[in-house]
């Protein structure tokens, strides 16, 4: 049985993770700051990973055989408005931590992100350069390089996925829904492209590529190439909701503070031929995503926080 730790653990990547993956053939260790859970199947561990020490303490408390860092501050728009924290946050701890899971030989697996790219060209490889456009997609970059500097043995990978969170408000998947069921208005945005990952689809593929000992940087993205606008229809047509009610728009009429990259499609080929199989389809990952919500998911993760 695997250990687990997981940074970040009331975030949506990390609370599904855990929820899924605890007990299950292998063991989740929780971490987070902010938000206190309770009536959870795995365990918690309260800390503010950028104090001084407090990274030591807990790899000694828990002895995790792996560190799944999904931490982060990922609104970008915030970040873009607190640049120093973000840079805190998204650069300088994921490095610490890899140093750390280093010295304690410890699997190190970092979550990025598909936003690294300025998005001029699209289908970009592992070895296309970067240009990140905003301070949150700059600290990203700058955190996954501290990553694999100070770990080469570590896993990074840039991903770009859609479920249910804490809030209601963590994901574009969720506006959508949220919205369409209340018959609002929203807009989606047809100059936009990328590729969405369901988060229990995602945490799968962690699973797997950490059992097979994959190492370096990887995209991990959906395989399906979308609009924003295409995916709010398609949510609508899943979910019943009317389609009409999304306007198609312009990213620039978003209202939005930081700059966004029209085409985040990201090619897979490096993990698919890791995996030695295709990545989880669009559509069964939002059959996936409509289950949870048939199910009170949404609603039932809301009562988790303290």
């Amino acid at each position: 049985m695997t250990h687990f730790l997981v940074t970040g653990a009331s975030g949506l990547l990390g609370l599904n993770f855990c929820l899924a993956v605890d007990g299950k053939k292998h063991k989740v260790t929780g971490v987070d700051y902010r938000n206190p859970l309770k009536w959870i199947n795995f365990k918690m561990q309260q800390a503010n990973l950028t104090k001084p020490g407090s990274i030591e303490r807990i790899i000694n408390e828990v002895k995790p055989d792996v560190i799944l860092h999904c931490a982060a501050n990922a609104n970008v728009d915030d970040c873009e408005s607190h640049p120093e924290e973000a840079e805190t946050v998204n650069s300088h701890l994921p490095g610490e931590i890899a140093e750390a899971a280093c010295n304690h030989k410890i699997r190190m697996i970092h979550i990025s992100t598909d936003a690294v790219f300025d998005g001029e060209t699209g289908n970009y490889s592992e070895i296309d350069m970067p240009n990140p456009l905003s301070v949150y997609s700059l600290t990203k970059l700058r955190g996954e390089n501290a990553v694999l500097a100070a770990n080469p043995q570590a896993l990074v990978l840039r991903v770009n996925f859609y479920g249910w969170s804490i809030s209601g408000k963590r994901s574009l998947a969720e506006f959508f829904v949220n919205n369409m069921s209340e018959k609002k208005q929203v807009k989606g945005f047809t100059d936009v492209v990328f590729c969405p990952m369901m988060v229990l689809d995602l945490a799968d593929v962690i699973l797997e590529a950490n059992d097979k000992g994959l190492n370096g940087l990887f995209h991990c993205v959906g395989p399906d190439v979308m609009s924003k606008y295409d995916f709010g229809v398609a949510i609508a047509n899943q979910f019943g909701f009317d389609p009409d009610l999304i306007t198609p728009a312009s990213v620039n009429d978003g209202g939005l503070t930081a700059a966004r990259s029209p085409n985040l499609t990201l090619s897979t080929k490096k993990i698919v031929a890791a995996l030695a199989h295709p990545l989880p389809d669009f559509q069964s990952g939002l059959k996936k995503f409509q289950s949870q919500y048939q199910h009170g998911f949404p609603e039932m993760i809301k009562t988790l926080v303290e």
